[in-house]
């Protein structure tokens, strides 16, 4: 490892959720030495007109994705997976509008 590599601080994904949103959404990424450090950081850059009403800050490698050549393993269509559909029962009369 060099010795630049050794003294940068580790990368934060940055996720805000606005005042009218339910789910928080990536708006950027910043460098920051710890988690308290980097939720200040991502408020002062990425919050400045109180558009936010909360901040996630996660470190880019604690990050887990899925690999694009398992696509058809996690992304495949589900007819075969009946138990996934709400077909082999009824229902009350009470929720007939569903």
């Amino acid at each position: 490892m060099s010795n630049s590599t050794q003294n940068e601080w580790p990368l934060w994904e940055i996720f805000v959720r606005s005042k009218a949103g339910l789910d928080h959404k990536h708006c950027g990424s910043l460098h920051a030495p710890d988690a308290k450090m980097a939720l200040q950081m991502a408020r002062d850059v990425y919050t400045r007109r109180q558009e936010g009403t909360s901040v996630w800050a996660v470190r880019s490698d604690q990050i887990v994705a899925s690999d694009p050549s398992d696509k058809d393993m996690y992304f495949d269509p589900m007819e075969d997976k009946v138990y996934r559909h709400p077909t082999f029962y009824q229902l009350p009369k009470a929720v007939d509008h569903m």
